[in-house]
Parts: C-alpha cells; structure tokens; sequence
C-alpha cells in the first residue's frame, strides 16, 4: 500500500507526497521532522507537517535568496546567513568570487550534520570553505550582541510560528539593519503570496522604520505551493532593486557562474508582483 506525506501548512488544502522510503524520523514532545525518498523530488525534508526541502527543486529558493540581493549590490565583500543549516544559501554565495567572509548562524549544529549527512547537494561541500564562518547561536541573540557589519543579510528561516518567528519581529529586523554597511541589503523568505497575504503587509511594516525602500521580489518554487512566493528586500537605495539589465548582464558574465533558474532577465523581472501583492501593501 502506498504511504503519503500529507502537508498541513494550509487549512483545507495542500499537496501530497508518496513517500518511496524513510531515510529518517523524530517525533519529541515539541516537533516531528521526516526526511524521506520521493520518485519525483528525491529526497524531501519536513518539519511539523510543512515541507521545508526537496532534493530536486532546493535550487530555485537558493538561488534566488542569494543571487538577486548580491548581483544587485555587485561588491558584496561580507555575507551574514541567519539559519540556513542546510547548507544552500551558503553553496551559493560562495560562487560570488568578490565575497570574502560569510558567516552563518544556525541554531543547532545537529541540523547541519542532519542535512550533510542526508541532503549532500545542498551544500556541496560549501561547510568546509575557508570563506565560510560557522556560529551556532540564535539568529535574534547574535543580531542583537554582534559587532560586525555585513554588505548583505539573508534570512534563511522557517514559517513564522513556534521558534521561527521571532525571525520575522521588528526586533529582528531592527538587529539586521544595525548590521548593514551603507549600501547593504536585506533579503529573507517570506511565505507564498496567495496563501500568505497578510504575511506580506505584516513584513512590510515591520521593515519601514528601518529600512527607506522595502518591497518583496517573486520566484516560483514547485513545492512551496499556492501560487509564488515572495522574498522581502530591504535597503535604503531603491536603485539597488532597479540595476539595468545591461549592469545585471555584466555582473553574471563576470562571474562565470552556471544557474539552473536565476538569470538576469528573470531577476529584472522579479520585482514586477502581481497586482493583488500591490493592492495588499499599498494598504501597509
């Protein structure tokens, strides 16, 4: 008989998964987390009945958390990635060949051996990286306590609710911007549009008093379902979001790196949302 995985991020909807082999579970008294084989995404990572990975289509969301944020401001020299512990959006940055030190900060070292151990790509080997500066810590504990300035901050946390939402307060977002150097940018993943839109409004208003220009740009994730999801971007230059394509082209071509879904037409692209996205802020 065949096993489904079942999400239940949205109530009265989702989508489901034949689950070909358990690779690993965990049930505590807080959470449940699964990793499992699935014949179309490979190997998928769920947290508390939300997917948070697959195999198969990680590369979009990492490549688009990273890319869009580091070719607009083309001279990124230092990186902080709060969580993250899968090791994508590290893998990523570190192709930007300008970028000189990139810490990460994830809250649990188990997570990132979990994911070396089980979800090999998504890393690709990027932990061991002399670039590559480790903290495990809380995300909003070192935002508030550390003294160094960064040229971008991603963002790389789970849904808002339970531990992860502190990672969408005004605090931390206050913390971040007090570690962005004049020209930095913010960037973090902020729920599927559709499904989330008052996620939206609540995110852009808790960016405003910090940041000059906060806006969302859009990428199509196959299993973050219900339509596209939004990235929040917060910065002090508008023009950072609005580089020509002409710059965008000679930013990649430079770095002679190789995408599977970022380019810079699409990154051009991105930050035309959908008009019920604009309606929604324009209510923010």
């Amino acid at each position: 008989m065949t096993t489904l995985y079942t999400e239940k991020l949205y109530d009265g909807y989702g989508q489901s998964f034949e689950i070909d082999e358990v690779l690993f579970e965990q049930q505590t008294d807080s959470w449940h987390l699964i990793i499992f084989r699935n014949r179309f995404f490979g190997t998928v990572m769920a947290l508390d009945g939300i997917i948070q990975t697959t195999e198969k289509d990680e590369f979009v969301y990492h490549e688009m958390l990273t890319h869009v944020p580091l070719f607009a401001h083309g001279d990124a020299k230092k990186v902080l990635i709060i969580g993250g512990g899968d090791g994508g959006i590290l893998r990523e940055v570190l192709k930007h060949p300008e970028v000189e030190q990139v810490t990460q900060v994830e809250i649990d070292q188990a997570v990132i051996d979990m994911c070396k151990e089980y979800l090999p790509g998504h890393s690709a080997g990027a932990f061991d990286d002399p670039r590559a500066k480790i903290v495990i810590a809380d995300g909003m504990d070192f935002v508030q306590q550390d003294g160094e300035k960064y040229d971008v901050i991603i963002s790389d946390c789970t849904d808002p609710v339970g531990p992860g939402e502190v990672l969408f307060s005004s605090d931390f977002y206050q913390g971040c911007k007090k570690h962005l150097n004049d020209g930095g940018i913010f960037v973090a993943q902020n729920g599927v549009a559709y499904m989330q839109v008052d996620e939206v409004v609540t995110t852009r208003r808790r960016l405003s008093p910090y940041f000059a220009d906060q806006t969302f740009y859009a990428a199509a994730v196959p299993t973050y379902v219900g339509g596209v999801m939004t990235l929040a971007w917060g910065a002090d230059d508008s023009s950072l979001r609005q580089q020509s394509l002409d710059v965008l082209q000679e930013r990649f071509a430079a770095s002679g790196m190789k995408t599977r879904y970022y380019n810079p037409a699409v990154h051009a692209g991105a930050f035309a949302l959908p008009q019920f996205v604009l309606d929604a802020l324009s209510e923010a």
